[in-house]
C-alpha cells in the first residue's frame, strides 16, 4: 500500500494498494461468542456518549474510597482531568478487596524462575507481601508523592514493589533491567528519585547476570537524590555494600510489619513515571495518573482477554520495565481478580520449548507476547510447539508491534490449534492501555490488523492536513478526544508534551504511527512514521515490506531501512534470517526481490537482500533498525547498549562478509 494519503495515481501505486488485501476472516464459534464478556452492542453504547461510559466502567471495576461526581474536564486542552473529585488506592484494587471479598486463596501468581525455582503467591499472601513493603518503605522515610526508580528482573518483587509504592502513593519509575548505569542515573535524576529497588542480579540464558554494579555506578558520583537502595538477594552474586544506603530486601520487606491500612489518594495523584527514550538524550518521563490509568487498564484486560478470572489462567510474556508490563502484569490482571504467570527468562532457556513447557505446566488459557517472538518460534519449527499439550489456550494476542498476516496464520494454526482468537493489539507507553483490538466474542479477526478501536475510543487515520481519509487509503494515526489512560504530560516539561504530541495535528493527539484504513474500515498499523522510506517520490512503509518477506515460506523474519540512495533518495534494504527449514537458495536474493514484486508492485523490491544469523533486537523484542541503517549505509555501527545479546552485530557483520 502506498503510504500517499492522495492515492495512487500510476500503475505501480495501484499495485502498492494491493498489499493490505486481506481476504481471510475468522469469526467467533458460537460457542465462544455465546460466553463472551463484551458484546457487540457496547461500541454504540459507548460511542453515544464516552464520558458516561468511561464513568459506568470506572464505578463497576474499581472500588472507590471517595466516589466521583464528575468524568471528564476537557477544559484545558491537551491536558485531560478523569474522575478527578474522587479518592482511589490502586493496591487495595488489585489486592485486599479480593481477600475482603472471600477470593484470599485465588492463586495471584505462577512464578517461574529461569532456573526452574518456582513461588506461588495467592491473593492474601501477595497482599500481605504489599504491606510488608508499604511498610519497609516508609521505614525509610519514603512519603505521598516521593519518586522511586525501580532496577528489578521479572521477579514477584518487582510486582510487590510497585504495589507498595502505588498504596502509600509514591510514584514508581521503573528502569528496565537492560539499561546502563548512564541511562539509569539519567532517570533517577530527571524524577529526583529518593529510594532505588533493584537486585543482586538475575539469571539470563542459565547464567547468572548482575544489576547492582550498574547502580552503583549510577550512583557514584554526587549530586543524587538518592537516599538508600534496598537491594534483593536473587541469584547470590557478590555485591559492593554502602552502609547507611543500601539495605538488604529481606532485612527491612521480610522483617516489616503485616498490617497496612490503605488510604485513597486523588484519581489525578500520580502513580507512575515511566521514560520511553533511549539511553542517549534527555529522557522523555511520561506521567500517568491513577483513577483513569485503573480504569481504562482494567475494563481493555477484561473486554479484549474476555477473561474469566475463575477459570483463566493470563499470561502477559513483557517485562515490568515496559508499559505492557505496568499494564498487563502489575496493575489490571490483579484488579481483575486473574491467575497470572510471570517468568523471569527467555523463549530459549534452557532450551527452545521453554514457553509451551509453561504454557503446559501451568495451563495457560490466554497468551499475550510479541510479534518478535512468534516469528522466532517459526523460525524453529512447528514441531517443538508440537511437542506439548497447548490445548488450554483459548485466546492469543500480540502486542509491541504490527504482526505480519502470515506470522498471525501461523499463531492461529500452530499456537492456537486453528481455534483459538487472536486480538492484536495497538497502543503505547503514552496512551496507557489498548486503544486499537478486536473484541474476540464480537469481531470477525483478520490477519494482520488491529481492526477497529476500543468502544469509547475516537481514533481515525488523517492526511498531512488533518482531514479524514477514505477507506481503502492511509495516512497518519491520531486519536480525536481525550481517553481515562491518557498520558497527562511529560514530567516536569508541559511544553515538551504539547509540542511532541499535540502540535501536528490542531486539537489532535498524534501517536507517530502511520495506518490505513481497508476497504472494510478495519485499521492496519504500519509502523512509525520514522521508518516510512521515500523510494522515487513512492512513500512506502517498512512494515509492509517486511510482512511480504515473511510470506514468503523460506523467510522467518524480515528487518527493513531505508538507505540513502543518489538515484532514488532512498533504497530499499531488507536484512532477512531464513527458516530452519529452508534450504538456502543460491539465488534466494532473486527469489526474494521477485516475490516482493509479485506481492507489492516492482518499486516495492529491495535493491539489496541480506541474510544474517539474527536481527538485532532489545530485550523486549524491538528490532533495532537505525543499527541495521547504520550497516546500510556504511557507517560504524551506533550504541548498540540496549540489545538483548550485543554480539548480533559482530554476527551481522561476519555474515556479511563471509
Amino acid at each position: 500500500m502506498s503510504f500517499d494519503t492522495t492515492g495512487a495515481d500510476n500503475q505501480s501505486g495501484d499495485a502498492l494498494e494491493n498489499l493490505l488485501t486481506e481476504n481471510r476472516h475468522f469469526e467467533p464459534s458460537a460457542e465462544f461468542a455465546a460466553n463472551a464478556i463484551v458484546q457487540a452492542g457496547e461500541y454504540a453504547k459507548a460511542n453515544a456518549d464516552r464520558p458516561a461510559f468511561w464513568a459506568e466502567k470506572s464505578r463497576e471495576l474499581l472500588s472507590w474510597s471517595k466516589p466521583f461526581t464528575k468524568s471528564l474536564d476537557w477544559s484545558n486542552p491537551p491536558f485531560a482531568t478523569w474522575f478527578e473529585d474522587g479518592e482511589i488506592n490502586a493496591a487495595y484494587n488489585a489486592l485486599d478487596r479480593h481477600v475482603e471479598a472471600g477470593n484470599g486463596d485465588r492463586v495471584a501468581i505462577h512464578f517461574e524462575g529461569e532456573p526452574g525455582d518456582t513461588r506461588t503467591y495467592t491473593y492474601a499472601q501477595l497482599t500481605e507481601e504489599v504491606k510488608k513493603a508499604a511498610n519497609a518503605f516508609e521505614s525509610l522515610g519514603l512519603a505521598k508523592g516521593d519518586r522511586v526508580a525501580v532496577y528489578l528482573p521479572m521477579i514477584p518483587e518487582a510486582v510487590i514493589t510497585l504495589l507498595a509504592c502505588a498504596r502509600i502513593g509514591a510514584i514508581h519509575s521503573v528502569v528496565f533491567g537492560g539499561f546502563s548505569a548512564d541511562a539509569l542515573r539519567s532517570r533517577i535524576d530527571d524524577a529526583e528519585a529518593k529510594l532505588v529497588v533493584t537486585a543482586d542480579g538475575t539469571f539470563r540464558r542459565g547464567k547468572p547476570s548482575s544489576l547492582k554494579p550498574a547502580v552503583d555506578e549510577a550512583l557514584a558520583n554526587p549530586g543524587h537524590s538518592v537516599t538508600n537502595v534496598v537491594v534483593v538477594k536473587r541469584n547470590g552474586e557478590d555485591v559492593n555494600w554502602v552502609e547507611g544506603r543500601d539495605v538488604w530486601w529481606d532485612d527491612t520487606v521480610g522483617t516489616a510489619s503485616a498490617e497496612h491500612t490503605a488510604v485513597g489518594h486523588a484519581s489525578e495523584h500520580p502513580l507512575f513515571i515511566l521514560y520511553t527514550s533511549g539511553t542517549t538524550g534527555k529522557p522523555k518521563g511520561i506521567l500517568h495518573t491513577t483513577g483513569g490509568y485503573l480504569t481504562q487498564a482494567a475494563y481493555t484486560h477484561r473486554a479484549v482477554f474476555d477473561l474469566h478470572p475463575e477459570t483463566d489462567v493470563f499470561w502477559c510474556t513483557a517485562d515490568v520495565g515496559w508499559v505492557t508490563g505496568h499494564s498487563y502484569v502489575t496493575y489490571a490482571p490483579l484488579i481483575n481478580g486473574a491467575t497470572q504467570v510471570m517468568y523471569e527468562g527467555t523463549p530459549d532457556s534452557p532450551h527452545q520449548g521453554r514457553f509451551w513447557e509453561i504454557v503446559e505446566k501451568y495451563k495457560v488459557s490466554i497468551l499475550y507476547t510479541a510479534p518478535t517472538a512468534i516469528r522466532t518460534f517459526m523460525k524453529w519449527g512447528e514441531d517443538i510447539p508440537a511437542k506439548y499439550d497447548l490445548s488450554s489456550i483459548r485466546l492469543l494476542g500480540s502486542v509491541g508491534e504490527p504482526i505480519n498476516p502470515e506470522a498471525w496464520m501461523w499463531y492461529r494454526r500452530v499456537i492456537g490449534g486453528n481455534n483459538a482468537p487472536i486480538v492484536d493489539t495497538w497502543w503505547q507507553t503514552e496512551t496507557g492501555a489498548i486503544m486499537i483490538a478486536p473484541l474476540p466474542g464480537v469481531t470477525s479477526t483478520k490477519p494482520g490488523s488491529a481492526q477497529v478501536p476500543m468502544p469509547g475510543i475516537a481514533v481515525d487515520v488523517v492526511d498531512e492536513l488533518g482531514a479524514s481519509v477514505p477507506h481503502g487509503h492511509g495516512g497518519y494515526l491520531v486519536i480525536r478526544e481525550p481517553w481515562p489512560s491518557m498520558l497527562r504530560g511529560i514530567w516536569g516539561d508541559n511544553d515538551r508534551y504539547k509540542d511532541t504530541y499535540w502540535s501536528r495535528f490542531d486539537g489532535m493527539y498524534f501517536a507517530g504511527d502511520g495506518a490505513k484504513w481497508d476497504e472494510d474500515g478495519d485499521v492496519w498499523l504500519l509502523g512509525r512514521v520514522d521508518d516510512v522510506m521515500n523510494v522515487s517520490g513512492h512513500r512506502l512503509s517498512t512494515t509492509e515490506i517486511e510482512s511480504a518477506l515473511v510470506s514468503h515460506p523460506s523467510v522467518a523474519e524480515a528487518a527493513v531501512v531505508g538507505a540513502a540512495d543518489e538515484t532514488t533518495g532512498q533504497a530499499v534494504v531488507a536484512f532477512v534470517i531464513l527458516r530452519g527449514s529452508a534450504v538456502e537458495d543460491a539465488d534466494i536474493v532473486t527469489t526474494l526481490r521477485n516475490h516482493v514484486g509479485r506481492e507489492i508492485g516492482p518499486i516495492a523490491k529491495p535493491k539489496t537482500i541480506l541474510v544474517v544469523p539474527e536481527l538485532p533486537k532489545t530485550r523486549s523484542g524491538k528490532i533495532m533498525r537505525r543499527l541495521l541503517k547504520d550497516v546500510a549505509e556504511g557507517r560504524e555501527v551506533g550504541d548498540s547498549s540496549t540489545l538483548a545479546d550485543n554480539t548480533v552485530m559482530n554476527q551481522i557483520a561476519a555474515s556479511l562478509k563471509a
